[in-house]
Order: structure tokens, then sequence, then C-alpha cells
């Protein structure tokens, strides 16, 4: 199995910005994808952005500019960077991986969310 711990979220005001980050832990052969997914109250899950192996990189419309998405790749570990943070951007945001674990199986892990608020 695959656990994620994220940390980094709190509480900001508009124009601040923080660091997320997410940790991947267990039965780990590789890892595809990397990504931050955020879910505001009433709203349906979106994704913010994602990383492949190759460094491939993409990022909803709306963060764009303000958003960036990086790995450690020795660590196992994903960050997102959050600048320019708009009320907007308040959700709980939600680190996901998919990969191969060491049995060659396939898994898909997201992590229990940390909470990103943004004060006008």
């Amino acid at each position: 199995q695959v656990q994620l711990v994220e940390s980094g979220g709190g509480l900001v005001q508009a124009g601040g910005s923080l660091r997320l980050s997410c940790t991947a832990s267990g039965s780990i052969f590789l890892i595809n994808t990397m990504s931050w997914y955020r879910q505001a109250p009433g709203k349906e899950r979106e994704l913010v952005a994602s990383t492949t192996q190759r460094g491939e990189k993409k990022y909803t419309d709306s963060v764009k500019g303000r958003f960036t998405i990086s790995t450690d790749n020795a660590k196992n570990t994903v960050y997102l960077q959050m600048n320019s943070l708009k009320f907007e951007d308040t959700a709980v945001y939600y680190c996901n991986t998919e990969g191969l674990s060491r049995m060659l199986e396939s898994f898909d892990a997201t992590g229990q969310g940390t909470q990103v608020t943004v004060s006008s």
C-alpha cells in the first residue's frame, strides 16, 4: 500500500503565499504522476496541477502563473508553491499519486487533504 502525508496548509491573507508538501511512502517501485486536487465547499473536486515522471506539468487555467508544482524524486515528494493567493483558492487540497508497487501492481493513492483558507 501507498500512503501520502500532506502538510503546509493554513490561513493566509489574499496576495500571500503558501507551500504544500506531500510525501509518498510504502510499496513504491515507480511513480508515474503526482498531482494536486482541490475541493471547495459546494463544488466538485478539480485538478489543480500535475507532473509526470518525465517532468511534464499541467495546470488548471485559474492557477497558471501563480502556482508551481515540483518534485523531489529521491524523497517521493511533491510540492505546490502557491503565490498571489486569492479568496477563491480556498479549498481542501489533496495530493494524489499513481504508479507501480514493488509487486508491479498499479496504485492510485490520495492523501487526507490539507485546508487552505485565503482571507479577503
